[in-house]
């Protein structure tokens, strides 16, 4: 049997995710290699997000992985999902190492995947390949040429130069990998993408990473099932089959599952069903409770299961403490009236990645005044949702209480306005502070302090036991006895 097995054995094609930090070029990289290896025909092909593309250099053929950056990657990865061979490191070389690139390290060391870097952009004057390549050792990812085990190849997107050599040294990096699995055994692989189709209903975007998925097959994750009825690949052309590391486009799952879940090919509906209802309990979808603190409600609407989860996460792991993120309703596809409906009835926003309202939906948005706030990159999402968790909480003044001023002896009193004199019995009293004028503990007056004296001379605080006299404007009427409990109101300050 182990003989049997063994000779089944076959190459496969990398699989290869390309990550690094906004605006360094990822997106544009990966147009260049598609530009550059496929045909004009085939481009015209690629008009659905399917999330994953083929090229072929050299007769040997490259899967890409294209997600929206390193959340989604990790968010992937966080189920147990391996389905990467080769991380590209994208960096910029007239800028360097940024936030997200740490991050995208870190997700390349977590995943422990041979990596190489493309130094981008490297048309523009002011690249400088080796301070890209220094910068990078402190973060412990260190080049060849530094003395490191990281091939790196330099590339520029606009220019289309460097891609050869970044696609011949995948396939060098892949071959050192020895990559294979047996094709004749049922599939198994990794959902990599969902979305819903509005005239297609629920599409999968697969990436078979054992055996060869057919078309007709049974299939199921932990969370869902259901027959292949169609599948596309890359360039939306029909096919009958799927070997290892090819991604497809797949209908006929009954609802959408997880970004990240493993599927895995049954006998019957009634075996896969059976292996939802065994499977690891669903992860269930917690709503944080607001206990008291301000709570910023939301609506999120993307155009697929993979961005959507790459920004749940993100939130996440915001800060909460000063405020709660209640997020209401979140899901893929476009935004609908139902959405709308919802945001105007409990005063929550809208957050949109990638995707657009109907047209009911945008009427409906102009009529109650509902804005939709809408991103091309997660990462300007997430700052534009700190800022409203900052201005969420900064709306909200808070009081902090200065000192108390025993009064001993009223001088003038007019309507609304009296001269005082006291002693400081409890920290500070300022000038122009806000003050309460107490009577046996209770609140008799409210008003503020509109000049503050000191041995007949202007001052701005007295401190404890200093005698101070003080322009009190306000109402109620001061005694001698009364306490002035001296108080400032500010904006609450909030900082991630």
């Amino acid at each position: 049997m182990k003989k049997k097995e063994k000779q089944n054995l076959i190459n496969r094609p990398p699989v290869v995710v390309v990550l690094g930090h906004v605006d360094h070029g990822k997106s544009s990289l990966l147009e260049a290699i598609r530009d550059f290896k496929i045909t004009s025909k085939e481009s015209g092909g690629i008009t659905q997000h399917i999330g994953a593309y083929e090229v072929e250099h050299d007769g040997k053929k490259i899967t890409f992985i294209d997600t929206p950056g390193h959340e989604a990657f990790c968010a992937m990865r966080s189920r147990g999902a391996r389905i990467a061979d080769i991380a590209i490191l994208v960096v910029a070389g007239e800028e360097g190492v940024k936030p997200q690139t740490k991050e995208a390290i870190d997700c390349i060391k977590e995943e422990k995947i041979p990596a190489i870097l493309a130094i981008n952009k490297m048309d523009k004057q002011e690249a400088n390949a080796q301070k890209v390549k220094s910068a990078l050792t402190k973060e412990n990812f260190i080049v060849e040429d530094m003395g490191g085990d990281i091939p790196s190849v330099e590339t520029s997107a606009t220019q289309k130069t460097g891609i050869k050599e970044l696609l011949e040294m995948i396939i060098l990096v892949a071959e050192m990998q020895d990559l294979k699995t047996d094709a004749d055994t049922q599939a198994k692989g990794t959902v990599i993408e969902t979305h819903i189709d509005e005239k297609r209903g629920s599409t999968a975007i697969l990436l078979v990473q054992q055996g060869t998925l057919n078309l007709k097959d049974i299939v199921a994750t932990p969370t869902v099932c259901g027959k292949i009825k169609k599948m596309e690949d890359f360039v939306g052309d029909m096919v009958n089959e799927a070997p290892p590391s090819k991604p497809v486009a797949v209908l006929g799952f009954e609802s959408l599952s997880k970004i990240g879940e493993q599927f895995e090919v049954f006998e019957s509906i009634e075996k896969a069903k059976e292996y939802i209802m065994t499977a690891e309990p669903k992860m269930k979808e917690t709503v944080e409770e607001a206990g008291g603190k301000k709570a910023l409600k939301i609506i999120i609407k993307t155009d697929v299961l993979g961005s959507l989860e790459a920004i749940e996460k993100m939130i996440n792991d915001l800060p909460q403490d000063e405020i709660t993120i209640q997020i209401l309703k979140s899901g893929a596809g476009l935004i609908s009236e139902d959405d709308v409906q919802m945001a105007y009835t409990s005063g929550a926003k809208i957050f949109s990645f990638h995707t657009a309202p109907s047209g009911s939906a945008a009427n409906l948005a102009n009529q109650k005044a509902v804005k939709i706030l809408s991103y091309e990159v997660i990462y300007e999402l997430i700052d534009n949702l700190k800022k409203a968790m900052k201005s969420t909480v900064e709306s909200e003044t808070i009081r902090r209480d200065l000192g108390k001023l025993k009064i001993l002896k009223v001088f003038r009193t007019e309507k609304e306005r009296q001269i005082v004199g006291g002693s400081v019995i409890e920290g500070e009293v300022l000038n122009s502070a806000r003050i309460e004028v107490l009577r046996n503990d209770e609140i008799i007056g409210r008003g503020r302090a509109d000049q503050l004296q000191k041995e007949k001379k202007n001052v701005e605080k007295g401190v404890i036991d200093d005698e101070v006299g003080i322009l009190y404007i306000g109402n109620g009427k001061i005694q001698e006895g009364d306490i002035l409990q001296f108080f400032v109101e500010e904006k609450k300050k909030f900082e991630f």
